[in-house]
């Protein structure tokens, strides 16, 4: 158990660095663009990765926050006039409105209240009434501790030909998302990965490849079409821009942890962790924002009053908590318990803390 003196960082991201993953940063650097090993390494990397995703489909790592994935998935597959349908029960599924908007698309809103479930039949209508050419949604909406249960709405979208791109930044490697249902899947190297900031994940179906190949492109940097044409037969691969070596190692090496351990008995440690946190809570007689069923195994938001205050309080301790955001700022409080964090032990340290704020 780490020392109690010690700073303990339990927010949903970014996360704590386990020892392994820190020391592999400092890896001496390689060249990508000329050393044949770096991109050994890489197609290596590439492949761990689509073994954590669970899917068959192209994985991409881009160097970039989480949102740089998200703001690429948009701009790569949606051309000029195309109607998305933007599913939202929460910030960042309404977030996906501005990046549409931005790059030239036709939002449509879908928006139910954050603890609401999608109904399929609602989506069907929302797809005959206005025939998208692409649909987004997120798996986890980290603000509230939702975790959406996409596979219904995923079926609805599929038949109708609907291209979908899906946000699982919070929820990728430490629960199960439906990964070979979405034909792109959007991570972050700060999450469940418990890797540093600055890498953004996706995997990339051949429907979504054949759409970005018949879309204008109006970016370099948010392209995703350059990524599928690396070559690693003949090393060194011509990456599109130089990649950032050290992050990758980092990400390499958390990737190597969830291997080792085993992907089902890392969600299992997740469940664990969650369920512990909320029973910690009912015994200060806080509940989560949602049901049991609807919150996340990486993430519990508690629905309190003056949760800035709280925070600080618990900072007092030496732990480190989430608020809520926007409307939300003051009523939600949110203890991270993905990735590294994902241990019983740090939980009832963050746990004991809160219990001292609120006493």
């Amino acid at each position: 158990m780490d020392d109690p003196r010690e700073r303990l960082l339990m927010t949903p991201g970014p996360t704590a660095l386990p020892e392994e993953v820190r020391e592999a940063m400092v890896r001496p650097s390689q060249n990508p663009d000329i050393e044949p090993e770096f991109t050994e390494f890489y197609r290596d990397l590439l492949d761990k990765l689509a073994r954590v995703y669970g899917t068959g489909d192209d994985p991409l790592v881009l160097a970039g926050e989480g949102m740089l994935g998200l703001e690429a998935s948009v701009a790569s597959v949606v051309g000029s006039n195309d109607t998305v349908l933007c599913l939202s029960n929460g910030i960042y599924g309404t977030g996906f409105v501005d990046l549409v908007e931005s790059h030239g698309g036709e939002p449509v809103l879908h928006e139910i209240p954050p603890t609401e479930k999608f109904d399929p039949e609602a989506v069907r209508e929302a797809v005959e009434n206005h025939d998208p050419a692409a649909a987004t949604m997120v798996h986890c909406e980290t603000p509230t501790g939702v975790l959406n249960d996409p596979d219904k709405v995923l079926d609805v979208l599929a038949e109708a030909g609907v291209l979908t791109i899906c946000d699982a930044v919070s929820s990728l490697g430490g629960t199960e998302v439906p990964t070979e249902s979405i034909d792109i899947c959007l991570g972050a190297s700060q999450k469940c990965f418990s890797a540093p900031p600055g890498l953004a994940t996706l995997s990339v179906s051949n429907a979504a490849w054949e759409k970005i190949e018949n879309t204008e492109q109006h970016s370099f940097y948010l392209n995703l079409e350059p990524w599928r044409d690396l070559e690693f037969e003949e090393p060194p691969a011509a990456f599109p821009y130089t990649h950032s070596v050290s992050d990758l190692y980092a990400l390499d090496a958390a990737l190597d942890r969830v291997l080792e351990e085993g992907v089902e008995s890392v969600f299992e440690h997740h469940e664990r962790s969650a369920e512990h946190c909320r029973e910690r809570g009912r015994e200060l007689g806080l509940e989560p924002f949602a049901s049991e069923e609807r919150s996340s195994p990486t993430v519990t938001a508690f629905a309190v009053e003056n949760a800035g205050e709280i925070q600080r309080r618990v900072a007092d301790e030496g732990v480190i908590l989430a608020t809520g955001l926007g409307e939300f700022s003051e009523a939600i409080l949110r203890v991270g318990h993905m990735g590294y964090n994902a241990e019983v032990e740090k939980v009832d340290r963050a746990m004991d803390a809160l219990a001292a704020a609120v006493e």
